[in-house]
């Protein structure tokens, strides 16, 4: 397993092999939440993209420093708590907290730290004052702005040419459109209704793009590896998360953009209008498994667009359950002792026929059809395998699962101590010939999650998949 790992870079247009700034450690950044509101499925497809990238590069063996900024100063979370008038603070610990429920739920490994941009208004002014000194920024009225035609790299990740630029014309507001590329603000002037900090630059609150650089650089340094976001950050956030950073040091500073492309939803933009706008509450108060939602999420190649249809969640469903029920069979056997040679040969071509396709810029759906190919291998001969060929398959499926994260489940709604009492009253039951209480208890447990399987060698249970 000698391939080298090779990503698309947004900043080069083009796939090149990945090199750490720094042997065995990289640092990462990913864009979090705006957190206004409950985070929609197309979020969550970054953020599980975003998840499994990072979970890959733990897999090769590097320690990774992963970084997710929490926008909770912003247009969105100021009117939102306008809206429902209470405090800034309140409306943004609500859905803070109901993020870190969402990830937890979908098996999402956490960051090593969650900067939220109200704990950070003096890095971002320390950063204001390095760009005025280098001469990037003016004001105008009460609100400083950054002026993009004295930044010559300006445009290079989205690819806009200079002639487009529209410099003078300062936007207050935190998002525009691609068309309307003009000077962005840096710290907005206060205005009323608003949340705002006295500063050398006057009362007032931080412009959106400043945050990320300033939390970046703060966690990170001036340079760092892998920056990742989905294509809607590319313009403007991104791009001028770079005029700030580089603007301020001189430096380079990030080597690798990774962006995911967006969901749609039965080949529609998914949005409120249209009834098909999915939060991940949404879906599983429909009946739908967080981890197969995760399965779904992150099973298409990032860089083509996600259609998502409930169809597909339920073939993602029987994936994951074809996963599950071949580690049950195999944690079922009983075998003799010894090794078989072919199978551990099976093995290690097929995880270099996994870590080949991932090392392809993340080719997931080529990878899990090399890890399907081999379920099907393995079950083919199963009643031959001896002791040790399922304990290598099994930690191979735990090594697999290190990077796809799919097999962690809650756990089941009863202790074991509980269903084992309650396997044994089933037992009791059926040897009463009382067919009616025993398929109540089975139920019972169903209802928890506990599936029952009546063997040769007994009663087995496992937690539904």
């Amino acid at each position: 397993m000698s391939t080298k790992l090779n990503v698309y870079n947004t900043l080069i247009n083009k796939v090149e092999e990945f090199k750490a700034m720094e042997e065995g450690t990289i640092g990462l950044y990913t864009c979090g939440p705006t957190v206004y509101d409950f985070a929609h499925i197309g979020n969550f497809r970054s953020y599980v993209f975003e998840d499994l990238v990072k979970r890959y590069l733990m897999y090769l063996g590097y320690n990774v420093r992963h970084i997710m900024n929490i926008t909770d100063i912003d247009d969105k979370t100021i009117r939102k708590s306008n809206q429902l008038g209470i405090t800034l603070n309140e409306v943004t610990n609500r859905y803070i907290q109901a993020f870190y429920e969402d990830i937890d739920r979908l098996n999402i490994v956490k960051a090593d730290i969650y900067p939220r941009a109200t704990e950070h208004i003096g890095e971002m002014i320390e950063l204001i004052d390095r760009l005025d000194a280098n001469g990037l920024v003016y004001t105008k009225g009460n609100s400083v702005y950054f002026s993009i035609d004295k930044f010559s790299d300006y445009g290079k990740l989205a690819n806009i040419s200079r002639e487009n630029l529209q410099s003078g014309g300062g936007t207050d507001s935190d998002e525009y459109e691609k068309d309307n590329v003009q000077d962005f603000v840096l710290w907005k002037g206060k205005k009323e209704d608003e949340p705002s900090w006295d500063t050398k630059y006057g009362d007032g609150r931080p412009g959106w793009h400043l945050e990320c650089s300033a939390m970046s650089m703060k966690y990170l340094g001036e340079q760092f590896d892998i920056h990742m976001g989905g294509v809607d950050n590319i313009f403007p956030h991104h791009e001028n998360e770079i005029a700030q950073a580089e603007g301020a040091t001189g430096k380079k500073f990030v080597n690798y953009w990774i962006h995911c492309q967006h969901l749609i939803v039965d080949n529609q933009k998914m949005s409120k209008s249209l009834g098909n706008f999915y939060t991940l509450r949404d879906l599983m108060e429909r009946g739908y498994d967080p981890l197969a939602i995760r399965y779904l999420l992150l099973s298409a190649h990032y860089r083509k667009l996600l259609n998502f249809t409930f169809e597909g969640l339920d073939m993602a469903k029987q994936s994951l359950k074809r996963i599950g029920d071949f580690v049950f069979s195999l944690e079922g056997l009983n075998p003799e002792e010894g090794v078989t040679p072919e199978l551990t040969e099976l093995i290690r071509t097929n995880e270099a026929k996994f870590r080949s396709q991932m090392d392809d810029d993340f080719n997931i759906s080529g990878s899990l059809g090399a890890f399907f190919d081999f379920i099907h291998e393995v079950n083919v001969r199963i009643k031959d395998l001896k002791k040790s060929d399922v304990e290598n398959v099994l930690a191979y499926v735990k090594r697999i699962d290190s990077v796809i994260g799919v097999l962690k489940k809650e756990e089941a709604g009863l202790p074991d101590e509980e269903i084992l009492k309650k396997i044994e009253e089933r037992q009791d039951a059926r040897k009463r010939k009382d067919f009616a209480a025993a398929d109540a208890i089975r139920d019972q447990l169903k209802a928890k999650g506990i599936v029952l399987i009546d063997t040769p060698e007994g009663v087995r249970w496992k937690i539904e998949q």
